[in-house]
């Protein structure tokens, strides 16, 4: 199963076209990060996962902790042609066929397409909610994250996906995605 991610990796970047480095200690729904922190992530995974679809070496063991000081002058600009990056590699159908390589560990190019749409979909309303912009991803990809994150049994150690938390079944998509994905689909940021 082949899924575009540009649309999500545009969104992605729409979003951080209006972060400023003054929203980067802003609170997320992520307890252990602050915005600076998931821009860092964005940019880490994008490359991480363009070597992936590529068959390429993503490096191994855990990646580094997210943190906003990692970001160099000129960060939206490089995270922008990442992600541009990114979603090129995933066009490509051989990204998605047989297996890959995350961090050292092997699984199926499929699900590591799945991982990357994840990440772009739930850290996109994570960066959205913290900076009050507006988040409204496509319907195809919530479901297709969702059929991810429902299959997923890895440590939810509250850093950047916490233990899930119930939604009901009546409610949007989105809002049972964030649920599953540890994210309280209420969450806003604390008022000053």
């Amino acid at each position: 199963m082949m899924i575009d991610i540009s649309p999500a990796t545009d969104r992605m970047v729409g979003l951080l076209a209006s972060v400023s480095e003054d929203c980067f200690d802003l609170p997320t729904p992520c307890p252990e990060a602050r915005v600076g922190d998931l821009v860092d992530h964005v940019g880490t995974f994008a490359k991480v996962f363009t070597a992936v679809a590529r068959k390429g070496n993503s490096g191994a063991g855990r990646p580094p902790r997210p943190s906003a000081a990692n970001l160099e002058a000129g960060w939206r600009d490089r995270i922008e042609r990442d992600l541009q990056t990114l979603a090129g590699a995933w066009r490509a159908p051989e990204a998605w066929e047989g297996m890959t390589v995350i961090r050292g560990n092997e699984l199926p190019a499929e699900v590591a397409g799945l991982v990357v749409l994840d990440e772009l979909v739930v850290h996109g309303w994570d960066i959205a909610v913290s900076t009050g912009q507006p988040y409204q991803p496509s319907v195809s990809d919530i479901d297709a994250a969702a059929s991810f994150v429902a299959s997923f049994d890895a440590p939810r150690d509250g850093n950047l996906f916490g233990p899930v938390v119930p939604v009901p079944d009546s409610a949007p998509a989105l809002d049972r995605l964030l649920g599953l994905a540890g994210r309280d689909p209420s969450w806003q940021p604390p008022t000053v």
